[in-house]
């Protein structure tokens, strides 16, 4: 199905443009969802793949680590080829490649195919994450960005927790090896109606000329709110990272639950969370959005503040039913910033660089967050226990409500100069 934006009359291409933007945002969804998918099965299986390869936590940690080392490394240069190239083709090509990758773990026999495979996935997926955004924002006019953005990234709440739920039962029934085999077959399937989804014009729904036209990567250095929201977003990348690949063996260690029965728990739980963070994050944040430019900023850092304190909670509570429920509450407010800054990122930048800024944006967030989160964490662990290393993710909590603040000192000026 090819839906294009070819030239038409007013009322009918006002009509064209809507169908289309509904298409492409059901379509980046559903392929958004593979993404964490397949990110987060592996995650669901560590138990499995630590007892069958006889890994120790480090080993683990780093195992996560190297997929989001890839991802970051080639983001910069996905962003590049995105603002200059078709980014639907790159979007599916990714698609395929991490599909192909993640069925290519299925049939890994040591830990060094394992690591191959795996950062296989991060560039597929590299190739996809920076590309994305930008195609949507083209698609959607700003005073609906925060909302459109949310609904885009509800895959990480509903993706993560499939992956948890899909990872825990299948590979507790089947083993951990058909768990991946099963989990890359549909991406191979939505990379036909992706190959042929038509390109947006760039900036085609930007009301007027940003003040400032931005060229390159530097460009984005000097811009202070994108600096310092990508800093927030590291720090809660560094939480949400640790927190998503630690706490099935969390509740498997410290709780007695099994592989499955911890998966499907916390997979719950973080998709309704999820869900509901997601989708407030985006209406709050718009609805603020239209008394002032810090709008987005000021639901994201008062979300974190309120998060850090519960998510302590959870880790340290003894009982089952209190970690459960603090860690629901924790994790709504952690995902109450998801659209709103992601939003931030599109409001602060040019057309002609968004890609390049989602680029950037995913290299320092990866980089400074959950690259390092599951081996320092795993480090810790080893060191100290599992609960201890994990108090650290509510100090990182802390430190995106402080970037978030304090960003809002460069939103009024950074945002005039982008056009928005």
């Amino acid at each position: 199905m090819n839906h294009s934006l070819a030239k038409t009359g007013p009322g009918e291409g006002q009509g064209a443009a809507y169908s289309y933007g509904r298409y492409a945002l059901t379509l980046l969804l559903m392929v958004n969802l593979l993404n964490y998918i397949d990110r987060q099965v592996l995650y669901a299986v560590f138990p499995l793949v630590k007892a069958d390869l006889k890994l120790s936590d480090t080993a683990l940690g780093l195992l996560g680590s190297a997929f989001m080392l890839c991802y970051m490394v080639t983001a910069p240069v996905f962003g590049w080829l995105g603002d200059r190239l078709t980014r639907v083709k790159l979007a599916s090509r990714g698609l395929v490649l991490w599909s192909i990758a993640t069925m290519g773990a299925g049939f890994a026999g040591g830990y060094g195919w394992l690591v191959a495979v795996r950062s296989l996935v991060g560039i597929g997926e590299a190739s996809f994450g920076t590309v994305s955004p930008s195609l949507l924002s083209d698609c959607f006019p700003k005073e609906r960005r925060g909302r459109i953005l949310s609904y885009f990234y509800l895959a990480i709440p509903v993706g993560s927790a499939l992956g948890y739920l899909l990872g825990g039962v299948l590979g507790q029934n089947f083993g951990w090896h058909s768990a991946f085999l099963i989990v890359g077959v549909p991406g191979l399937l939505l990379a036909i109606p992706l190959n042929f989804l038509s390109e947006p014009p760039r900036g085609g729904t930007e009301r007027r000329t940003p003040a400032k036209r931005e060229k390159g990567y530097l460009s984005l250095f000097r811009n202070r709110s994108f600096v310092t929201n990508t800093l927030a977003m590291a720090a809660m990348t560094f939480a949400l990272g640790g927190l998503a690949q630690w706490v099935p063996s969390f509740l498997y260690r410290v709780h007695g639950l099994s592989v499955a029965e911890g998966n499907t728990l916390f997979g719950l739980i973080t998709v309704l969370a999820g869900i509901l963070g997601t989708l407030s994050g985006g209406a709050i944040g718009d609805r603020l959005q239209k008394k002032s430019r810090k709008g987005y900023l000021i639901v994201s850092g008062w979300g974190f503040l309120i998060g850090a304190p519960v998510a302590a909670f959870a880790l340290i509570t003894p009982s089952l039913p209190g970690t459960m429920a603090a860690m629901f509450i924790a994790e709504f407010f952690l995902f109450l910033n998801t659209g709103p800054l992601n939003t931030v990122i599109v409001n602060v930048t040019g057309p002609a660089v968004r890609a390049m800024a989602f680029a950037v944006n995913i290299f320092f967030i990866h980089a400074l967050g959950d690259a390092i989160s599951p081996a320092v964490l795993g480090w810790l662990s080893d060191r100290w226990g599992l609960r201890p290393a994990l108090l650290i993710t509510p100090l990182a909590m802390v430190l995106a409500a402080f970037f978030s603040f304090y960003c809002t000192a460069f939103i009024e000026r950074d945002s005039t100069a982008a056009g928005e």
